[in-house]
Formats: C-alpha cells, structure tokens, sequence
C-alpha cells in the first residue's frame, strides 16, 4: 500500500510456577503467577491489510513460548533464573529468531508477572 508502517499487539496469559535462586524473601520458594504477556510487532501493512494476521501471530507464539512454559515448573526448564527479567529476554529471543525474514519485526515484549509488576523490551533496548 505504501511506506508507512504500523505496530500490532497481542496479549496472551500463562500461567507457570517458579522460585527464585539466591533470594532472601518469599520468592526464594515455590509459587505460581498467572502471567500477561503483550507482543508488539511492527511493519508495513500488506496488501490485504495486515501487518500479520492476528491468527498467525497467535500460532506463533502459542508455539515458541506458551507451549513451553504454560503449566510448568520454570526451574525444570531454564538453566538461568527465572526472574520477569530473563523471562522477558528469553521470550525476546524466541520471537525474534521465529520471525527472521519477514517484512515485520519484534517492536516490543511486555511481561505482566502480577497485576501491578511488569517489565517492558524495547527493539531500541535490543543492542
């Protein structure tokens, strides 16, 4: 259609239990959070007018990182800590490598631990 490009969100929740290594409060046991995870991408829109339909943004994220994380233990799962933080850049990761090569790319991953505690990626903090 034209040069302009436009940024698309999906939220998608999961839920998955964790506990946190070398940390001195509640968190240093088992519990669970019901996670929020908003994926921004960004490109042109095509000439159907999507930048990816939503349907297959959702096949691909229920691919790379629901259905390994949904309903699991995360330390039987990740060699690093699994904190929101490194969530996030693994989340990062797993997205951006699934959608090399296309005319959109990754723009932003927000990762909702609680109602009230989230952490934001930015491309522009991908260096």
């Amino acid at each position: 259609m034209n040069n302009r490009l436009m940024s698309i969100t999906k939220v998608f929740t999961f839920d998955s239990a964790h506990h946190l290594y070398e940390y001195e409060g509640k968190c240093k046991y088992i519990h669970g959070h019901t996670y929020k995870l908003e994926v921004t991408l960004k490109g042109p829109v095509n000439k159907n007018g999507f930048v990816i339909d939503f349907h297959d943004l959702k096949r691909i994220i229920n691919d790379e990182v629901i259905s390994v994380v949904d309903h699991r233990y995360l330390n039987e799962i990740f060699e690093f800590n699994p904190t929101c933080e490194l969530l996030g850049f693994w989340i990062w990761d797993k997205i951006d490598a699934s959608i090399k090569g296309e005319e959109y790319f990754l723009e932003k991953v927000v990762l909702w631990e609680t109602p009230t505690s989230f952490i934001t990626i930015d491309r522009k903090d991908m260096v």
